[in-house]
């Protein structure tokens, strides 16, 4: 069984090794590479030719999304898995209309990122099975692309952009927390609507809970970044 070669786009040291760590505790991958800049990232792309980019948006000489580009543009048969902290939907949208398999957010849990590979490799795999590919076939991958990269990827009553806006709310400076009424308040949609997507963040770590008490003692639901 052929092994999948990863090349690690990462500035942070520590990040870079926690995402080989990741890598290595899945068999049929390997990190081949890791590159801090872009720079070095187009040097490796050519020099060690990989199956798949674990690619950050922030980098140290550029945005990230530029070797997106570039690939997409050079026709390479790369992929590409985001790894960034940004949560802007322009970002999410961007990455997506540019071929991007899927976006994760820092920090990523391993079980959300062994989550994303094993996907990859099953759409790998269907790929070269052979010459031609039926339409099942062709039905299966764009499942797989879209599973990984939209609503799929998020449970049930999850709107990936509504997820997004949720996020951008909290990246400002909130040190009391925010309600489920004023996030609701915020991106246009009813308190019980916010508190679903809050509770969801909740559950992934991006967010914790604390039931604050106010000035007249009523306990309060409130949300602060994790």
């Amino acid at each position: 069984m052929t092994t999948l070669r990863v090349l690690i786009v990462e500035d942070d040291t520590r990040i870079a090794e926690m995402h080989r760590f990741f890598v290595e505790k899945i068999s049929e991958f390997e990190v081949t590479g890791i590159a801090q800049n872009l720079e070095e990232a187009r040097e490796l792309v050519k020099l060690l030719d990989p199956d798949l980019l674990l690619l950050d948006l922030y980098m140290p000489d550029g945005n990230g999304m530029e070797v997106l580009h570039e690939l997409r543009g050079e026709g390479r048969a790369i992929d590409v898995i985001l790894i960034t902290a940004a949560k802007h939907v322009a970002n999410v949208q961007q990455a997506l209309r540019a071929g991007a398999f899927d976006y994760l957010v820092k920090p990523v849990v391993f079980s959300r990122f062994e989550q994303a590979m094993a996907r990859f490799l099953h759409y790998h795999r269907q790929l070269n099975q052979g010459e031609t590919l039926e339409q099942r076939d062709i039905d299966e991958l764009n499942q797989a692309v879209q599973t990984s990269s939209t609503t799929h990827s998020v449970p049930s009553g999850i709107d990936v952009l509504t997820l997004g806006k949720v996020r951008q709310v909290f990246e400002g400076d909130n040190p009391n927390g925010l309600s489920a009424e004023e996030v609701g308040e915020n991106i246009g949609v009813s308190r019980s609507t916010a508190r679903r997507y809050l509770e969801y963040m909740t559950t992934t770590g991006e967010l914790r809970a604390d039931v604050v008490y106010g000035t007249v003692g009523r306990p309060e639901r409130r949300y602060f970044l994790s």
